[in-house]
């Protein structure tokens, strides 16, 4: 694996670029050899926050983690072992969906260590469905119309592009808007 290792209003140190490649080396007992993905990380300091983030391109999927905390290398270790439990989890699915079948499967080894599903995570169950007309408004009204509801996230009607968007609200506390391509 490839590692790319940024920082945003910080200096990435080799020590810290180390520890970053030491620890997300560990991941690589889950992947078929080679892999050649680039595991991708952001590391921020923000108001005393320290912030990583690892993104891992694979081949119809993405694995994301973030975390903030107030050390930069308890954050490294806490993404780390999310990604973890997000490989596995996903190697779960992925081999209970394609038992015979060649494919995205091929990406995991068959003797990485078997996932273990911990209680608290999710079994992506699909739990209720909501139907609604999509009134068309500009970004400015959705980002109002989300805060008014409490969500962290809109679906709405572009009047300008008419086309469907989600508005969100990001980490930072920020915005973001979600356009079709």
């Amino acid at each position: 694996m490839k590692y790319n290792v940024r920082g945003q209003n910080i200096q990435v140190t080799d020590a810290m670029r180390e520890y970053v490649e030491k620890k997300l080396s560990r991941l690589e007992k889950y992947f078929e050899a080679p892999e050649t993905s680039e595991l991708n990380t952001t590391m921020s300091v923000t108001k005393g926050r320290h912030a990583v983030e690892v993104a891992i391109p694979l081949p119809g999927t993405m694995l994301r983690a973030e975390e903030k905390s107030d050390d930069m290398y308890a954050s490294i270790d806490v993404v780390v072992d999310k990604l973890e439990r997000q490989i596995r989890k996903y190697k779960t699915k992925v081999n209970r969906k394609y038992r015979q079948e060649s494919g995205i499967r091929t990406l995991f080894r068959e003797d990485a260590p078997p996932a273990r599903i911990n209680e608290d995570e999710e079994d992506w169950e699909l739990v209720r469905t909501k139907r609604f007309t999509l009134k068309p408004m500009d970004v400015e009204e959705a980002i109002l119309q989300m805060n008014m509801v409490g969500h962290s996230f809109f679906v709405f009607a572009n009047a300008e592009t008419k086309e469907v968007n989600v508005v969100y609200k990001r980490g930072d506390g920020r915005y973001g808007l979600i356009e079709q391509h």
